[in-house]
């Protein structure tokens, strides 16, 4: 039988039925009043989990699930018949979800647990219920309602007590054969399981539980590598996991260590709750040659983090016992004291060391913060500060800027009070120059008058005279001397002219 865990389906209640609209008409009775009579209900979609099922392979290929409708009502008071509900079994562990928003809607994880998924249409009511004394002839009824519909998606969650981890054939199959009648599929190639395995396993005094056997995990089944994380959900119900160890594996990269961090490392990137859950550890096929040398390094690694190792084979029988006294004792007691071990002193020490050293370097990492905190609150009254300062500087400057605007004004009037006063006292300057001017122009002109009148011999006198005064002022020359001297060479002849004359 195939195995299917995940579906999508449709479900459809079925709608009432409608109220009829009817009269009484007999021979002798007259005027009969309305007897028209409701219609049934609709019928309901109801989900049953049922121990008997292990998969929803029914609902892969019938995915539309319509529940019938209630029949109408009819006359002489006659109701309409409702309809049956429509009852889909699902194995137990099956999880309900709304296909548009992913919420989960229920989990039937108990024998016989319903649920109503789709709730049926009401029967609408007929005209004779309507009759009131003021109203003895209505003439309508009520329609049923529609049913509810919805698409649902179906996810299964074996319900197992213990399940069982490892790499591909690490021997899981093999294991869940020996201790139950499960009779999977075994064969010396990887991912010879593909899909999960059940077994019943029975235990001493009676007792039983119920094993999972899923396909193997490898490094990168988060990202879609081998059957990826598909199968982990199967085993979320467990109490107890063991992890089975290959010890005989051959291949790159490959050793128990290695395989055991890679498959917990895995389950916490799905859950952390299920890589959190109690791990018994077997260290599988001690029959081989190789697995008794690699034992020991492995032992002493797990031995280390206080986790203990069961050595088994499962192809011999060896070590089965102890091994399954240990996952009945955690699973019905809850215990853990026989999947731990003692951690050896050296190994302690180096983990108190680690733990001082992560101590010593948390108050220094609490300082950095809190100084960090400080500054962050110091930064905003400093920025604070600055930016008063540079508002006052800012409204300093545009005040002596308006006082300077203010002050120029003044100045520029004093300037121009200043420039017209000297311009006005140029401009009397030059009428008294002109004055003047005007009065030793007549006083030349009067001199040349009189100068005709002197006698010639005065002039060579006068010549003499200009040159002794020429000589004197040579010694002091300078530019008054010589424009001295000139203007008496000019007057010169103008008086020998004069003396001509005469």
């Amino acid at each position: 039988m195939k195995f299917v865990d995940e579906v999508r389906i449709f479900v459809k209640a079925g709608d009432g039925g409608n109220g009829a609209v009817s009269f009484r008409r007999e021979k002798y009775i007259e005027r009969g009043g309305p007897n028209g009579g409701d219609g049934g209900n609709g019928g309901s979609v109801v989900f049953v989990a049922d121990p008997q099922l292990t998969t929803l392979l029914d609902y892969r290929y019938q995915q539309h699930h319509r529940a019938r409708n209630g029949e109408h009502g009819m006359g002489s008071d006659c109701n309409g018949r409702a309809a049956e509900d429509m009852v889909l079994k699902v194995p137990v562990g099956t999880l309900v979800k709304d296909a548009n928003t992913g919420e989960l809607l229920v989990d039937l994880s108990e024998t016989g647990q319903r649920w109503v998924a789709a709730k049926g249409g009401r029967g609408g009511l007929g005209n004779m219920n309507f009759a009131t004394s003021t109203r003895q002839t209505p003439r309508f009824a009520q329609d049923g309602t529609k049913g509810e519909e919805l698409t649902l998606r179906l996810e299964l969650k074996l319900l197992a007590d213990v399940g069982l981890l490892g790499f591909p054939n690490a021997g899981k199959s093999t294991f869940i054969s020996r201790v139950s009648r499960a009779r999977p599929k075994v064969a010396d190639y990887p991912f010879t399981t593909l899909v999960p395995n059940l077994g019943m396993v029975q235990y001493k005094d009676g007792l039983s539980f119920v094993m999972a056997d899923i396909p193997g995990i490898i490094e990168g089944a988060s990202e879609g590598v081998g059957l990826g994380h598909q199968f982990l959900r199967h085993v979320e119900r467990c109490k107890v996991l063991i992890h089975l160890i290959d010890m005989g594996a051959e291949g790159e990269g490959r050793a128990p260590l290695q395989d055991f961090n890679v498959l917990n490392a895995e389950l916490g990137k799905y859950s952390p709750e299920l890589a959190s859950k109690p791990q018994v550890v077997a260290a599988n096929k001690l029959d081989l040659p190789d697995a008794q040398a690699r034992l020991e390094g492995f032992t002493e690694a797990l031995r280390e983090r206080g986790i203990r190792v069961y050595p088994v084979s499962c192809a011999t029988g060896e070590g089965m016992q102890p091994l399954m006294d240990s996952v009945a004792e955690v699973l019905f007691t809850g215990r853990t004291e026989k999947l731990h071990v003692e951690i050896p002193a050296k190994a302690a020490r180096a983990g108190k060391a680690k733990a001082k050293a992560a101590e010593k370097m948390a108050p220094a990492r609490k300082v950095g913060a809190a100084t960090a905190k400080a500054a962050e609150k110091k930064a905003p009254a400093r920025k604070a500060g600055a930016t008063a300062a540079t508002k006052s500087a800012t409204k300093k400057s545009a005040a002596a800027k308006k006082a300077v605007t203010k002050k120029a004004p003044a100045r520029k009037a004093g300037a121009a009070a200043k420039t017209s006063a000297a311009r006005k006292a140029g401009t009397a300057a030059a009428k008294k120059a002109s004055t003047r001017k005007s009065v030793t122009g007549a006083a030349k002109k009067a001199a040349a008058k009189k100068a005709p009148a002197r006698k010639s011999g005065t002039a060579p006198v006068k010549k003499s005279a200009a040159k002794k005064a020429v000589a004197r002022k040579s010694g002091s020359s300078g530019k008054s001397a010589a424009k001295k001297a000139s203007a008496a060479t000019k007057r010169a002849p103008a008086r020998k002219s004069g003396g001509g004359r005469s």
